[in-house]
């Protein structure tokens, strides 16, 4: 077999690539357009890549979803027995007995059985602290990286500090895997670009990040060709530019549809008290409805939404391989310009006591705002210092400093883009392997398996 390394850069597309990316530029030789699956949302994307299959058959329908027998949405959930039917690396193994894989940092990356795992997973202590780490397979792994890098720098991983610091971090981890390890098959995860895209947009000032992310992204071409590997380059989305959020629990809360309750003067999504409500995630919202007899009115409510362009029934969830058991008796499409949030509170004061906190595991939907700092504060770093303060002294405390301005952010994804150049590419150190200009999402299975077993 052949040793291949995948680069997964988040967010880059034909269009991003030029004169700040240098290193980058010299592989759109050997590119071509990926023809996305519809969500193109992280999750859902990197088990396509990984299963050869759309979510109607492998089951990731979104970074989350609702859980009808719990009761309960959850997103970002790790473990990889979510992914249903075989991956990449079992094919390879059948080949190969000796085949090996590292997963650094894709997701559903606990419970899996590649031989070298590596993943975000902070310490929730039972103070209330949210301590930066991550999760490995073996676990020497993580303490061996933490002692060498120092700890994984989770908060600038996701949330208002995110920087390239923690690809940096990544990076450096993933040529230790190959320098100890030498795994037939590595998968890195490269998601700098993800977060200032969301944040400032793809026309946004994102020159110095677009140069950082090349850099880095140049640095492991060199090592791993000069391992012997052959270097993959591909990303799962583009983001482009939005303007316009669009809330549709607040719409069916309003049209009766949706239940909250009410503690401590503060309202929360109530699932199973309500008729029907919207699992909101960047583009797409996967709307739950009890009584099928109510489809027909939450379908028309939610499709007059300006904003709204497609509200997939049975019928379109089939057409776009979303029919899974997972998936929200309708899914709703954004416009190009649109978003969807999880918004349900109709007054600020009301919203619940995580909205302007970062904490992906409570929030019902995704949430980009957790990007920012709420521009509202007047000394924001003031706020955390003190708020830090009494962490440090052991009391509990609440990093409330997200915005509720859904309209600050810019970028999105999550629909199929109109423009080829603004949506995933693949691109390859072995031009030969490739073939076609523009391969289907599906078809990244059999093009990464073509690199491991093609002379």
């Amino acid at each position: 077999m052949q040793r291949t390394v995948v680069l997964n850069v988040v967010g880059i597309t034909r269009s991003l690539i030029g004169a700040h990316t240098p290193r980058l530029r010299e592989l759109l030789a050997g590119s071509a357009d990926i023809r996305t699956i519809t969500p193109a949302l992280t999750c859902s994307v990197q088990s396509t890549y990984l299963t050869g299959k759309l979510p109607s058959e492998h089951g990731i329908v979104g970074n989350g979803w609702y859980f009808r027998d719990l009761g309960e949405v959850a997103f970002w959930r790790q473990s990889n027995r979510l992914v249903q039917g075989e991956k990449l690396w079992h094919e390879a193994k059948r080949r190969h007995p000796a085949f090996s894989c590292a997963n650094t940092f894709w997701w559903y990356n606990m419970m899996t059985d590649v031989e070298y795992a590596l993943t975000p997973r902070p310490l929730y202590c039972a103070d209330g602290r949210k301590l930066p780490d991550c999760h490995s397979t073996p676990p020497e792994l993580r303490d061996r990286f933490n002692r060498e890098f120092g700890q994984f720098p989770l908060f600038q991983f996701w949330g208002p500090a995110t920087s390239i610091l923690s690809s940096q971090w990544i990076a450096r981890a993933a040529m230790a895997i190959e320098e100890r390890h030498s795994p037939t098959l590595q998968l890195v995860y490269l998601p700098h670009l993800d977060y200032c895209l969301q944040k400032v947009g793809p026309e946004g000032d994102i020159a110095s990040d677009l140069a950082g992310v090349d850099t880095l992204c140049g640095r492991l071409l060199d090592y791993f060709r000069n391992r012997g590997c052959r270097v993959v380059v591909l990303s799962e989305y583009g983001i482009t530019p939005v303007q316009r959020p669009i809330h549709p629990n607040r719409i069916l809360r309003l049209a009766g549809f949706l239940g909250v309750k009410v503690d401590l003067e503060r309202e929360y999504l109530d699932p199973g008290a309500s008729r029907a409500f919207a699992v909101a995630d960047h583009q797409v919202a996967h709307v739950y409805v009890r009584d099928r007899r109510d489809i027909p009115a939450v379908k028309e409510l939610l499709g007059s939404l300006p904003g709204v362009e497609q509200v997939l029934d049975g019928e379109g969830k089939r057409a776009h391989g979303l029919d899974h058991e997972r998936s929200g008796e309708l899914v709703l499409i954004a416009a190009a310009c649109s978003w969807f949030t999880y918004y349900w509170w109709l007054d600020d004061a009301r919203a619940p006591d995580y909205a302007r906190t970062v904490n992906i595991h409570a929030k019902p939907g995704y949430d980009p705002c957790e990007l920012f700092l709420d521009p509202a504060i007047p000394l924001p770093k003031l706020k955390i210092g003190w708020t830090l303060a009494k962490k440090i002294c052991g009391f509990r405390y609440l990093m409330d400093v997200i915005p509720l301005d859904a309209t600050l952010v810019q970028g999105s994804h999550g629909r199929v883009t109109e423009h080829p150049a603004d949506g995933p590419l693949f691109m390859t150190s072995e031009p030969k392997l490739l073939g076609d200009s523009s391969v289907k999402a599906t078809d990244v299975y059999h093009l990464l398996l073509r690199h491991l077993v093609e002379g």
